[in-house]
């Protein structure tokens, strides 16, 4: 635990002990390490990472906020279901803004980050040869970043972020679901592809295929999963 509790005083320093709670119970949710229904206690997690219950209890209040977690008073607090609501809402946002954003990229890119997204398809074939399903998505996901950073866009990547965990937790569960992951990866190509050749209608229109890509098999995996769905 000495490693441990070095890398939490770190974030005290650098950010909050709760932000760091957050951010890990967060992950353990939508990587599926927490599943919907199941029952965490405050206490427990305090234990477990060596700190007080007061950050803890800060960092569940925040993700009953985003709906991960919900807080019942006299029987504790459980991991949220998936609310199909709330995958299609966040799906829409990111859908609209990222439409917009590939098309400000496609026009401003720098060649760095052309270079940053070429790296990242690289890893995501090496992600389908090792069959590393959690790297997959942590790729995906930069993909996209690096198109918010070079748009300089950040801000709004982190409001996406925030209004999308229910939609990621549908994302996981659908590449955990499915072991032909060569679909996805081969559209981030295909974005590349019309991006480097700055072909910015195809590459709004594959984008928004991309982003719908989901959608289409949300209701078979809440007919395979219904316990995960609320």
């Amino acid at each position: 635990m000495g490693e441990e509790n070095t890398s939490i005083e770190t974030k005290r320093i650098n950010g909050s002990t709760r932000d760091y709670v957050y951010k890990i119970i967060k992950e353990q949710i939508i990587n599926w390490e927490l599943k919907p229904g199941v029952k965490i206690s405050e206490n427990e997690v305090a234990k477990q990472l060596e700190i007080s219950r007061t950050p803890v209890r800060e960092a569940f209040l925040k993700l009953a906020e985003e709906e991960l977690l919900s807080i019942v008073p006299q029987s504790g607090t459980i991991v949220s279901h998936i609310d199909l609501n709330l995958v299609e809402e966040g799906r829409f946002v990111r859908q609209k803004i990222e439409k917009a954003i590939v098309e400000e990229f496609c026009l401003t890119y720098d060649v760095d980050k052309l270079f940053q997204m070429e790296s990242n398809i690289a890893l995501q074939e090496l992600c389908l040869e090792k069959r590393s399903l959690h790297r997959l998505f942590e790729l995906d996901e930069e993909f996209h970043r690096i198109m918010f950073e070079g748009c300089r866009k950040m801000r709004t990547w982190k409001m996406i972020r925030q209004m999308n965990s229910h939609f990621d937790r549908l994302r996981v569960l659908r590449l955990a679901s499915n072991p032909d992951w060569n679909g996805v990866v081969s559209q981030h190509k295909t974005i590349f592809t019309y991006i480097s050749n700055k072909d910015v209608q195809l590459a709004v229109e594959e984008m928004s295929a991309h982003l719908d890509l989901v959608t289409y098999e949300k209701e078979e995996l809440k007919v395979r999963h219904p316990e995960y769905f609320k």
